[in-house]
C-alpha cells in the first residue's frame, strides 16, 4: 500500500512572488496534500489574513494555517533551530510529514526533524530571480513576478467624489502624471455621451456604468505605481440614480454599498471653484444641491474623507501630504491623517 504523500512549506510571504508559487506548485505537483504554514511578519505592514487570503484562493487544494504565534527569530544557531522546529511540531498536530519544501538553509534541519526529504525547489534562485525584500522595496518594478491578485492589493486605491464641475478629472490626471502611475477616468462620462437621451439614462444603464468603471478600474490596478487615482465610483453613480429616478436598482446600490470599503482614500472635491457651464451639466445651482447629498451619502455611510478646496496646485499639495503620512493596512494611518486640513 503506498504512503500518502504529505508535503509542507514554510514562509512569510511578504509578498508572494512567482518564487514562492513555484516551489508551491512544484510541491502540489509531487504530493497528495500540502500543507503551507505562513508567519506574521514585522517587515511588512500587509496583515497576516490578507497573506493567508491569497494562498487560499490561488492554492484552495492546499491547506493553509496562520502562524499568528510563531517564533519571529531567524539564524543558523542550536537554539533557534529547535525553537523553529517545535513550533513546526505543535502546529502541524500530528500530521506525517513526507517532504518538507523550502529553498533556504533550514530545510535541512526541519526535513531531518520531521522525518521528511528535503526537498530544495531552486535554491539559487535561478528559475525565478526575485525575493520578498526586492518587491517590497519596489513593487512596480518587479510587477511581472507577482500574481494579479496579490499586485492588486499593493497598490492605494485613492478615489476622488464631488459634484460634476468640482476638477475630479483634471486632478486625478494631474496626480497620475505626478506620481508616474495611472488614473480611471469617469467612465460614466463617456457612457453617457454615448448613450443619453434627452440627458438622462435609464436605471439599467447605470448599473452598466458603474459595473464597467469597475472591471476598467481592475484592470488598471496591474499597471498602476503604488497609486491608482481614480475619477468618481459606484457611490456617484447610486446619487444620479437617485436623482434621476428616485431609486437606485439592487445591484447599483449592491455595488455602491461595495465602493464604501473599496478606496484606501477618499477626497471630496469641494465646489468652490468656477462652475464650467458645458452642454453636459445642470448648471451651478444643480451643483451646489449634488454636492450636498454626496456629502450627506458619505456621512451617512460612514466614509472618512479629506475634502480639498482652493486651486489645482492648493488641491495637489494637500494630496501630496496625505499620501507621504499614510500607509495602506497602518492601523493608525487614518489616526495620522487628522493633522490634514479637511474633514475625516
Amino acid at each position: 500500500m503506498r504512503i500518502k504523500r504529505t508535503g509542507l512549506t514554510l514562509g512569510k510571504f511578504a509578498p508572494l512572488h512567482k518564487g514562492h508559487q513555484y516551489m508551491i506548485e512544484t510541491a502540489l505537483s509531487e504530493v497528495d496534500e500540502l500543507v503551507i504554514l505562513i508567519y506574521d511578519a514585522a517587515e511588512t505592514e500587509i496583515p497576516l489574513s490578507v497573506r493567508a487570503e491569497w494562498l487560499r484562493r490561488l492554492y484552495p487544494q492546499a491547506v493553509v494555517l496562520e502562524a499568528w504565534d510563531g517564533p519571529q527569530e531567524v539564524g543558523d544557531t542550536p537554539k533557534i533551530r529547535t525553537m523553529h522546529e517545535e513550533y513546526i511540531l505543535r502546529r502541524i498536530k500530528g500530521r506525517r510529514i513526507t517532504h518538507f519544501y523550502s529553498s533556504e538553509f533550514y530545510g535541512e534541519h526541519v526535513s531531518r526533524r520531521l522525518g521528511a526529504i528535503n526537498r530544495q525547489v531552486d535554491p539559487g534562485r535561478t528559475v525565478f530571480p526575485v525575493s520578498g525584500t526586492l518587491v517590497r522595496e519596489d513593487p512596480f518594478k518587479w510587477r511581472d513576478y507577482v500574481h494579479p491578485l496579490v499586485y492588486r492589493d499593493l497598490i492605494t486605491g485613492v478615489v476622488f467624489l464631488g459634484a460634476p464641475s468640482t476638477g475630479k478629472s483634471t486632478l486625478a490626471e494631474a496626480l497620475a502624471r505626478k506620481y508616474g502611475t495611472v488614473c480611471m477616468p469617469e467612465y460614466g462620462r463617456e457612457y453617457w455621451e454615448a448613450h443619453q437621451v434627452d440627458r438622462r439614462l435609464t436605471p439599467e444603464q447605470l448599473v452598466e456604468i458603474a459595473r464597467g468603471h469597475l472591471e476598467r478600474e481592475e484592470r488598471l490596478l496591474t499597471s498602476a505605481n503604488r497609486y491608482l487615482f481614480v475619477d468618481t465610483n459606484a457611490i456617484t453613480t447610486y446619487m444620479f440614480s437617485l436623482d434621476y429616478h428616485g431609486f437606485a436598482l439592487p445591484e447599483l446600490e449592491e455595488l455602491a454599498r461595495m465602493a464604501a470599503s473599496r478606496y484606501d482614500l477618499v477626497f471630496l472635491c469641494a465646489d468652490d471653484i468656477p462652475y464650467d457651464d458645458t452642454w453636459d451639466r445642470s448648471g451651478e445651482v444643480k451643483r451646489a444641491v449634488f454636492q450636498k447629498r454626496i456629502i450627506a451619502d458619505l456621512k451617512q455611510r460612514r466614509i472618512p474623507y479629506i475634502e480639498l478646496r482652493g486651486n489645482l496646485d492648493e488641491r495637489i499639495a494637500t494630496v501630496e501630504r496625505v499620501l507621504a503620512r499614510f500607509r495602506k493596512y497602518d492601523s493608525l494611518g487614518e489616526w495620522a491623517l487628522r493633522g490634514i486640513e479637511g474633514r475625516m
